[in-house]
């Protein structure tokens, strides 16, 4: 993690090579760094026969908050580009015949049907065309399905509309900060979520960092709807 995201490659080899060395140990550090996670997925409101998929799934720590409903789902996809991470995956699921694992760019991937749930938990500020991104989620999505993203956040200048606000010292520190690791922080990026779906509920927070004490990084929880008809 010191040597940060190697600059020169693609995307996925990029990924490779900076999480390849980490992969098994890659939850233990972050458990205590991404908050928010059961709280997306609780508001996501997974229900029986849904088909979800989880973008940018990484080792599918995420899947382990409501693993005891699998049996009960259509299916759930997962989708990233770093190899060493999905193997985790893989292992973690161990060939659950309701869950397909996929190496395939997040801007891309199509679903063998539309989806009544997606979800990127700590991943949209890793792909650098996130708004790609999300208009891919949305192209996925059945009509009123819902999308779930938790994230770290920078509040636009001046604040968000809900008021969350940061100095101008946070609005630089935690850019410059992530950086080093490829996450991108980028304050239009909760605007534009808002934008392309209907909003059902937004939450702002801050949370602490391990062996940082006395810093807390802002993070946000987003859960939006894909309306029924095109505004």
């Amino acid at each position: 993690m010191a040597k940060g995201l190697p600059s020169s490659g693609g995307a996925a080899s990029q990924l490779d090579s900076f999480y390849g060395p980490q992969a098994e140990h890659y939850d233990r550090f972050r458990e205590r760094l991404l908050h928010g996670r059961a709280e997306m997925l609780k508001a996501l409101d997974i229900q029986v026969g849904h088909h979800i998929a989880e973008i940018g799934a990484g080792t599918g720590r995420t899947v382990e908050f409501y693993r005891d409903q699998l049996d009960t789902l259509g299916h759930v996809d997962l989708v990233d580009l770093c190899e060493p991470l999905l193997r985790q995956a893989k292992v973690r699921l161990n060939n659950h015949t309701k869950v397909s694992v996929h190496h395939a760019d997040a801007c891309t991937w199509q679903p063998a049907q539309p989806l009544d749930r997606v979800y990127f938990s700590y991943s949209l500020t890793m792909i650098p065309p996130w708004f790609a991104a999300i208009d891919n989620a949305y192209n996925n999505l059945a009509l009123g399905g819902l999308i779930g993203v938790v994230d770290f956040q920078v509040a636009p200048r001046g604040g968000s509309s809900r008021g969350f606000k940061q100095g101008k010292l946070g609005r630089f520190f935690w850019p410059f900060w992530f950086d080093h690791d490829g996450v991108r922080l980028n304050s239009d990026l909760l605007a534009y979520l808002q934008y392309r779906f209907e909003t059902v509920e937004v939450r702002e927070m801050r949370s602490s960092i391990p062996y940082m004490p006395g810093l807390q990084v802002p993070y946000f929880i987003f859960i939006g709807r894909k309306r029924s008809k095109e505004s």
